[in-house]
């Protein structure tokens, strides 16, 4: 049966963050979610994810008032023409960002709703067979005392999880020796069987990440994220011939064309970007081939029940991040997201994306209902 697009609902949905939680370069005050639905006139509803931290007012608006009128009456399943024609569309308003967060919740949406119609989950769609992809935990801010982020990486062992990453860039990342101690206290307190993963969130010039790279190095270090400023294409190259510590970029970047320059200046040797910034599966699909053509490693960041389908069906995605403060908003959204088992994500052996939303919790929290009505 032909379905066609009959109509776009946006909501927004957040939560404070307690004061002073932060990383090394900015303070964290609330984290949401952007959530897309996409009905059809045969009744099926797919759902998509975006951020809604800072920006998530503009993102709606813009589904709003210049993508919805363009997609309905549209066939779900037209992924690549629709996902191209707001690609031109939009071009003169932005490369990067809100707007591309934007288009990945529509593509994601769109991709849910394919799952639906033929009965598959997208994994299935995309032909992979994973039924289990490993998980990591990560948190362990910066803002922490040594106990608070010792405790956290214990608990998270505790949990079942085998691979942790914690924050450095400790004082703005203006302090090598403390990070390295910190290191070393998280290393002795979950034991030499555990992997660890660090964050620098864009904190360090090259040379600095390169003096603590070399002094954590005896510490197993499994991956260093985001040594230098995410756009410091030079810099990450540089990092990466100072240390033999895999590095991991790209959760800032959008598009292939990201992850081209990435590849192109040896940047990178763990891939990380985002389904709900780079431009939701379509996009992330050409992301994955050309990280298979480089023969390097993806790890998608974050949103791990939007990232499970497509670490089932990618052979080269290594682990999924579970961002832990994202934790109980994650569980209010959704009716039936699934939860690490044993340091193992395992995929929902139902159509689309197999998540389920908490209309009740969104429509009680809904930040767009007063100017907008509820849906």
């Amino acid at each position: 049966m032909q379905h066609t697009i009959k109509d776009v609902q946006v909501h927004l949905v957040s939560t404070p963050i307690a004061a002073g939680f932060a990383d090394a370069t900015r303070k964290v005050e609330t984290i949401g979610f952007l959530v897309v639905r996409i009905l059809t006139d045969q009744g099926l509803e797919g759902i998509g994810i975006t951020y809604h931290e800072v920006g998530g007012e503009a993102t709606a608006e813009l589904i709003r008032r210049n993508m919805t009128p363009k997609l309905i009456g549209r066939d779900p399943f037209d992924t690549e023409v629709i996902w191209n024609e707001f690609f031109h569309y939009l071009r003169g308003v932005a490369r990067k960002g809100l707007m591309y967060c934007a288009l990945s919740a529509i593509d994601i949406a769109l991709w849910d709703l394919k799952g639906k119609i033929t009965g598959l989950p997208i994994y299935k769609l995309l032909g992979g067979g994973r039924t289990a992809v490993p998980v990591y935990a990560s948190g362990g801010w910066t803002s922490y005392s040594d106990d608070e982020l010792v405790a956290e990486m214990q608990a998270m062992v505790a949990r079942g999880y085998n691979t942790v990453k914690f924050k450095v860039g400790y004082d703005g990342g203006r302090n090598l020796r403390r990070d390295a101690e910190r290191v070393r206290k998280v290393r002795e307190a979950v034991g030499p069987d555990v992997t660890l993963m660090v964050d620098a969130n864009n904190s360090f010039d090259a040379a600095s990440a390169v003096q603590l790279a070399n002094r954590i190095r005896e510490y197993d270090i499994a991956l260093f994220e985001e040594p230098v400023f995410a756009d410091d294409m030079p810099g990450l190259a540089r990092f990466r011939k100072g240390t033999d510590i895999p590095l991991g970029t790209g959760e800032h970047e959008y598009l292939k064309f990201g992850v081209r320059d990435l590849l192109l200046n040896e940047a990178a040797d763990i891939v990380q970007v985002d389904a709900a910034r780079a431009g939701g599966y379509t996009e992330m699909i050409k992301c994955a081939a050309l990280t298979q053509a480089w023969n390097l490693k993806f790890a998608p960041h974050a949103m791990e029940n939007i990232h499970l389908q497509l670490g089932a069906a990618v052979p080269n995605v290594v682990f999924l991040e579970r961002l832990l403060i994202f934790e109980d908003l994650t569980a209010k959204v959704f009716d039936n997201a699934p939860v690490p088992i044993g340091g193992l994500m395992h995929v929902p052996d139902l159509p689309g994306l197999g998540l389920k939303l908490n209309m009740d919790f969104i429509r009680e929290h809904d930040e767009t209902a007063s100017r907008h009505g509820k849906a």
